[in-house]
């Protein structure tokens, strides 16, 4: 009976996720990424988001055995965005992407997450994986729209779509990151323009 009701006090249900861990999870989360945000990397510690959520560390400890796991999904969390839906039209899709990815490196937690990762990976190489993924879920959508406008004509067909992708996310990323200027939204539509009329596509509707 006892064991039971211990069960039962865990919220352990075969086959059904426990809410309270999922809370506990979330709770977390988001205070590593207001740590991140607020302080950088070395602020991340199990202590720390402890402190400050209120949530035990040996609970912390059980879902991350350190450190690096919580920020790890701290930034993964901060990826996992609902990627813009492709209109078929050229201009436009790029225009979307582009303002997905200037959004992220405006982000308090997407933008400190991407330096740490440039600035950590070199010294901690688990960190290549989740730098793989940010990568993934930053430019795998200007591959795609690019891809399908040279399918269509819209592009030149021996356009590399790599060296496309580099001249469209290129400058955000150099002007965010390295320069630590603010990227204004109408940077997005002149940068569209501008990689449209040198690969021949289309003007734009006036």
């Amino acid at each position: 009976m006892g064991s039971q009701t211990g069960t039962a006090d865990r919220g352990e249900s075969p086959g059904r996720p426990d809410p309270r861990a999922a809370r506990s999870k979330a709770v977390a989360i988001a205070t590593a990424q207001q740590l991140l945000a607020e302080q950088g990397w070395t602020a991340v510690t199990h202590v720390a988001v402890a402190a400050r959520s209120g949530i035990g560390r040996t609970t912390l400890y059980r879902h991350w055995p350190d450190a690096t796991a919580l920020i790890r999904d701290a930034i993964a969390q901060c990826l996992a965005v609902v990627r813009p839906r492709r209109t078929g039209q050229l201009r436009t899709d790029l225009g979307q992407e582009l303002e997905a990815l200037r959004r992220l490196l405006h982000d308090p937690v997407g933008e400190r997450g991407t330096r740490a990762l440039i600035e950590r990976t070199g010294v901690e190489p688990e960190l290549t994986r989740l730098r793989e993924a940010l990568c993934a879920a930053s430019l795998d959508g200007f591959r795609v729209v690019v891809e399908e406008a040279k399918s269509r004509g819209e592009l030149p067909s021996g356009l590399s779509t790599e060296l496309a992708v580099d001249q469209l996310a290129g400058p955000l990323a150099f002007r965010r990151l390295f320069t630590d200027q603010p990227v204004p939204p109408d940077y997005v539509p002149t940068l569209v323009d501008t990689f449209l009329r040198c690969h021949g596509a289309a003007a734009p509707d006036s």
